[in-house]
């Protein structure tokens, strides 16, 4: 539910957020939004517990059909306020000059996928308070809506119980939604990082030391330390031990664990990659990438290409060259996608993913930037290009060698291997 920096550019990739999977919903304001399938989780979970707990017993006159119906209704409008909630986030980061390409909905809520961090505190403070702020907006908007939609004289000397008795069904998720949209901001505004609250406290200690990765060490502490009392409170509400606001009970602990176990990943991962940032924002590519590699032309078979270069040499990726410039870039998966018998008689030149799909890189780009855009695109290797000629190609394992060398303690697994 906390906005959060595009880990698939980053050093977090392996904090098991989402990537690009599941469903596109379409494209707003310039932003793509991503549906998870992981939500479909939590959806029948919010849908599950509304029928079978406060909806049956605040309306037993209800039919299992309509209690259902209203479940998956409190589902779609929660993952609504959160949807505006993450495009609140986006907006605000694309007026401060941060680039958002996409929104996904995922199990955990929301998640605006940012470019970069913002470059300047104020900025990053900004676009971490209007989430709370919209929240806020958005439940009080909701409460106001159900106070009309509701019988006034159906609320007058009643208890509670009785007044909540008497809503309609649409009055109902009214009310609901207003509660959420509350608790979403007052959790968010918690400080701990990834939270929204965590990087409003992350912007302050940016501000006042001017140390954005020494901010990021203490933000990310926070979250570490509330990602572990969530587990362990879950982990008591799975004993029978009560837990204020929460109560008891295997479910909720189990969702507690998870949210907190997230949360506590993210947070760790977090400062590494404000660490990874540190050590390689000004290390031009340059100095990195390895001069000395194979290539092919378009009419390589497949065959030479396996036998001559995959098996016996360790790149993983080949520049594809026609009369000294880059036409594209083959690798190990683009051979998987063709069977065996065909290899001898099939070209490079029908395998390879073209230049115009490639991003390349130029030898003055700062090295996180190039880390960035390996972890955007899943490859391994990138080539670095002056106009259309390859003067070097840089991969994954350069990079991790140069930062085993120099800067040992900020090896991460943001650098896991990809094709």
């Amino acid at each position: 539910m906390a906005s959060a920096v595009d880990e698939e550019n980053r050093s977090k990739a392996g904090a098991g957020e989402p990537g690009q999977r599941g469903l596109r919903l379409g494209t707003f304001f310039g932003i793509t939004v991503m549906l998870d399938w992981t939500l479909l989780i939590v959806a029948t979970l919010i849908a599950t517990t509304m029928a079978m707990g406060p909806l049956a017993q605040w309306h037993d006159d209800w039919s299992a059909a309509l209690l259902w119906l209203v479940g998956l209704g409190a589902a779609v409008l929660l993952f609504a306020s959160v949807l505006i909630h993450e495009f609140s986030h986006a907006l605000t980061a694309r007026h401060y000059g941060t680039r958002v390409e996409r929104i996904t909905l995922f199990i955990f809520g929301g998640m605006a996928h940012m470019e970069e961090e913002a470059k300047h505190w104020r900025a990053e403070l900004l676009i971490a308070a209007v989430g709370p702020v919209t929240s806020i907006v958005l439940g009080i908007l909701f409460f106001v809506a159900a106070g009309f939609a509701a019988d006034p004289g159906a609320m007058e000397n009643q208890s509670p119980e009785e007044v909540f008795a008497a809503l309609s069904p649409w009055t109902t998720l009214l009310f609901w939604a207003g509660n959420v949209n509350i608790i979403l901001a007052l959790f968010n505004l918690v400080p701990a990082f990834p939270l929204d609250g965590g990087r409003m406290l992350r912007a302050v200690l940016w501000g006042s030391t001017g140390n954005f990765v020494q901010a990021t060490r203490w933000a990310a502490s926070g979250g570490r330390f509330f990602g572990w009392v969530l587990i362990t409170a879950g982990i008591a509400m799975i004993l029978g031990i009560p837990v204020p606001l929460f109560g008891t009970g295997l479910v909720g602990g189990l969702w507690l664990i998870f949210i907190g176990w997230f949360l506590s990943r993210v947070a760790m991962l977090s400062y590494q990659e404000a660490g990874l940032k540190d050590s390689l924002a000004q290390v031009p590519v340059s100095e990195i990438m390895r001069t000395q590699f194979d290539y092919l032309s378009p009419q390589h078979s497949v065959d030479q290409l396996v036998e001559e270069y995959l098996l016996p040499r360790g790149q993983r990726g080949f520049p594809v060259l026609d009369q000294g410039e880059l036409v594209g870039m083959v690798s190990f998966e683009d051979v998987r996608r063709i069977p065996r018998e065909q290899w001898p008689q099939t070209r490079v030149g029908n395998v390879m993913t073209g230049r115009e799909k490639l991003k390349t890189l130029t030898a003055n780009d700062d090295s996180f930037h190039a880390l960035s855009e390996l972890s955007s695109t899943g490859v391994n290797q990138m080539p670095v290009l002056r106009d259309r000629r390859v003067v070097g190609l840089l991969q994954r394992e350069d990079v991790l060698r140069w930062l085993q060398l120099y800067r040992p303690g900020q090896i991460s697994d943001g650098l896991s291997q990809g094709r």
